[in-house]
């Protein structure tokens, strides 16, 4: 196991310094000035200058990464204005139109972010893996019908139009719920639950119609083995045979995969946070991207690939933590 580890941990890191090379050649070598992108349109020839010397936009290609390199991972010192500002690592550079370290505008962001998912996972684990259970042990039924027709619904409709008819019905129209806003859980935890519970339960459905395949699959696979015919055979409840074999060999899957998707939603959640006005991750690359703030953009692609990676490293030790058998492959 430990060997298992180390060869998924040894590989993660790979996969991020292979990263950070493709997202500095993508965005810092592209066509184009890139001092100009990262100081803004508004900046004159001097301070276009300066940000090049910064950023060292005059060395060659293997140096300039190098430079990158050690922003992330032992920091670096930016020109913050009229002064000299020390960037403590990981750096992920210094936005010149916010005059702020990306890094701190970002973890200024991620608790929305973090909320957002963490509220989203909660619910697409109750609803799919639910759904997903009792329509496999209810095959062939009519519960089994509904829930099918209900599971391919919320995989059809794109979350956007899910989100835009949730506001328009339940806010608008029904006043059940107030239109969202975010308020940081320390402040009032309360209300940040309860405005964070729509966008929740927006994305959470759309996301459980896709797990409630995955157990529904699972399961029925499971319940076909030869452990749990001889179960059944030797009298086993059937509760019991559900519970303690049948779940725990269909939930490997779900588990892995709910790891990889939860690190997708740091970078997938642009249009759900976008259309709720939630200021997390994603909302910081659309606002980035729309005023050409490159720094911004390269740390948020940054942190979101990283969430990704690391998800995935994640979810293959849960995997193999469910399923010993993936540690001898």
């Amino acid at each position: 196991m430990i060997r298992f580890v180390l060869k998924r941990t040894g590989g993660a890191l790979l996969v991020l310094l292979t990263l950070s090379v493709a997202v500095y050649l993508l965005f810092y070598l592209a066509p184009g000035d890139a001092a100009r992108l990262a100081c803004g349109e508004r900046c004159n020839p001097q301070q276009i200058a300066q940000v090049r010397e910064q950023l060292g936009l005059n060395d060659s290609v293997v140096v300039q990464y190098l430079h990158f390199l050690q922003g992330i991972v032992a920091g670096r010192d930016y020109s913050g204005g009229a002064a000299l500002v020390h960037c403590d690592a990981p750096c992920l550079g210094f936005s010149y139109q916010n005059d702020q370290q990306v890094t701190e505008l970002l973890l200024e962001r991620l608790p929305a972010t973090v909320s957002l998912a963490v509220g989203t996972l909660v619910i697409w684990l109750a609803v799919g893996v639910g759904t997903g259970l009792l329509s496999a042990l209810r095959r062939g039924g009519l519960t089994e019908r509904v829930l099918t027709v209900l599971t391919l619904a919320g995989t059809g409709t794109p979350v956007f139009i899910l989100g835009l008819l949730a506001l328009m019905v339940v806010c608008a129209h029904l006043q059940w719920l107030p239109f969202p806003t975010y308020v940081p859980f320390g402040d009032d935890p309360e209300q940040w639950a309860w405005n964070m519970l729509l966008p929740w339960l927006v994305l959470g459905f759309f996301e459980s119609a896709k797990y409630a395949r995955l157990t529904r699959s699972s399961t029925l696979e499971t319940l076909a083995e030869d452990h749990i015919r001889t179960f059944r055979a030797y009298g086993v409840a059937e509760r019991r045979v559900v519970t303690r074999h049948a779940l725990r060999g269909a939930v490997a899957p779900v588990v892995a995969l709910s790891a990889v998707d939860f690190g997708t939603l740091f970078g997938g959640a642009v249009l759900t946070e976008s259309l709720f006005g939630i200021p997390g991750l994603g909302k910081t690359l659309i606002d980035g991207v729309r005023v050409v703030d490159l720094p911004v953009v390269v740390g948020v692609v940054l942190v979101t690939g990283a969430a990704v990676v690391i998800a995935g490293a994640v979810a293959d030790l849960l995997y193999a933590a469910a399923d010993r058998r993936v540690v001898l492959t």
